[in-house]
């Protein structure tokens, strides 16, 4: 199944290549970077222990309510328009207080919906129909029903879920596009993510973007090179060439 929403470095257009490199048996599937979820929700559930994890509250409350209160969700935003006065509504709600969990996945899920390549900051301006996207939350919750969803730092969750039969997927900020995201993430964290995959009992398939910097750091790990077209490119009416995004998918078996 699909994802129910977009977000920064979301894995849709590689999910496929990613799955492919599972391994034939494990008990427990961890997500350490969740963001848009689409290796979870790409991947055929089984009886493994299923883990989502996020540094981000806000993103890690919407699935919390999308997961147990999806009717709630649905009702608060039945009535929303797609509207430039709208859109900065939410965005100027969610930074005040006294919102409910539900309110505030509910205005945090339209900024996601309208903004400009899931920014959370520009309104695209896109025509969508909002009803397909709200009805399909039901299935979601369905899917999410026994993931456990976390919202810690990606170390303590390999140290909480590691074992010599869990899978982790990892999908970090990118190097040199953190500034991209709503959580800092710095080069000391690129670093400590290699030293803790480094001892994990574990195996991970981790995405990075392909640079110097990336390849000499998993240089002892299996890197398996893949690309993909940048999307938030088009409007700039770039060539083909300048619009293949190169991406390393790196594992340790």
């Amino acid at each position: 199944m699909n994802s129910f929403l977009m977000w920064i470095g979301g894995k849709r257009l590689l999910r496929k290549q990613i799955i492919a490199l599972f391994p034939k048996e494990y008990e427990r599937y961890i997500e350490v970077f969740g963001g848009a979820g689409w290796v979870l929700f790409g991947k055929e559930p089984g009886k493994e222990m299923e883990v989502y994890n996020d540094a981000n509250g806000e993103l890690v409350n919407l699935y919390r309510v999308v997961k147990y209160h999806p009717e709630a969700l649905q009702k608060e935003l039945a009535y929303t328009l797609n509207s430039y006065e709208q859109f900065n509504i939410c965005k100027n709600q969610l930074e005040a207080e006294g919102l409910t969990d539900i309110q505030r996945a509910a205005r945090f899920y339209i900024l996601i919906k309208h903004s400009y390549g899931a920014n959370l900051k520009d309104y695209s301006g896109r025509e969508r129909t909002p009803d397909r996207g709200i009805a399909y939350l039901g299935e979601i919750s369905e899917r999410l029903r026994k993931v456990v969803i976390e919202n810690r730092d990606f170390e303590r969750i390999l140290k909480t879920y590691d074992r010599e039969n869990a899978l982790f997927y990892l999908d970090p900020p990118y190097h040199s596009t953190e500034k991209y995201y709503s959580v800092a993430f710095t080069e000391a964290d690129h670093k400590r993510l290699k030293a803790c995959l480094d001892k994990i009992q574990g195996k991970f398939i981790l995405s990075y973007n392909r640079d110097s910097f990336v390849e000499a750091l998993y240089k002892d790990y299996n890197l398996h090179p893949v690309s993909r077209r940048n999307g938030l490119l088009e409007r700039y009416n770039k060539s083909d060439e300048e619009m293949e995004y190169k991406e390393l998918i790196i594992t340790n078996y």
